[in-house]
Formats: C-alpha cells, structure tokens, sequence
C-alpha cells in the first residue's frame, strides 16, 4: 500500500512540475554573409500563439522587463550599427492601470550587421533576457545563451 502511494505522489509531483515549465518563446540563431567579411546575426524568437513579449524600448510608464540582447567582446568582430528589432510593433496600453507595453507577438527578430577584422573563422557569443507574459501571466525573465559561426 505505501509503495502505491509513493508512486501516485511521485507521478503527481512529476506532472505538476511538468505543467509548470512553459516556454512559450522558441529562439533559433543563425549568420547571413551579406559581403567582404560581413555578416548579419539573426536572432529569430517564434512566439506561440496568446503569447507576447516585450521590445527593448519601452514607454515611461512602462513596467515590463523590456529584452535585452547582449554580445560578448570579440577582437576579430567589430559591430557594424545598431541592433534592429524588427516584427509587427504593439503598444499595449492598459487604461486601468496607467501603463503601456510595446510588445510583440507572432514573430521577432533581432539583426546585428557586424564586419570580420581578418579572414580567421570565429563566432559571436551573446545572450538575449526577456519575458513573456499572455492575459493572465507573466513569466519571470529567461536568459538564452548563443553561439553563433562566421565562417
């Protein structure tokens, strides 16, 4: 009889620590070369349905935890521009509240141009922290390393 209730306890506990984990951001990394030594960074977030999250700028009155990409120093690599953010741009605006969001759903995508200093292959190393929420939750912020060849 224990030994029934020990497994029904275990299998429980196991679906409900299943149940808990959502990742409702899938992040694919990849590079493009576009010329001489030139290459674009395509960091790729496939969002699932219901689901948003947030850009790297947000409003004033914003209290989301807006994404952060970061890349690691390289010294054959140098950044070429800004970092660009591109998907379908929503302001969230919750009049209740007092608050706003710019969010994304669906799709988004972050394109770095960067320029190779010689012809050594190499790879940039980074990590991209967001949060995703959908109307009734936010999940706490995930932290996604990459690594990524330019050859």
């Amino acid at each position: 009889m224990k030994k029934g209730i020990f497994i029904f306890l275990f299998s429980a506990l196991a679906l409900i620590s299943q149940a808990q984990v959502l990742s409702p951001v899938l992040w694919t990394f990849s590079s493009k070369k576009i010329g001489d030594k030139s290459y674009e960074i395509r960091l790729t977030a496939n969002i699932q349905k219901s689901w948003h999250m947030y850009s790297q700028t947000q409003p004033a009155d914003a209290i989301v935890n807006p994404t952060v990409v970061s890349f690691k120093t390289n010294p054959l690599v140098k950044l070429d521009g800004k970092l660009v953010e591109l998907g379908k741009l929503e302001l969230y605006k919750d009049k209740k509240l007092g608050i706003s969001a710019n969010q994304y759903s669906d799709k988004l995508e972050y394109v770095q141009k960067v320029k190779l200093k010689s012809s050594a292959k190499t790879k940039m190393v980074g990590s991209v922290e967001f949060q995703t929420c959908d109307d009734k939750k936010c999940l706490p912020s995930k932290k996604v390393d990459f690594s990524i060849a330019l050859d």
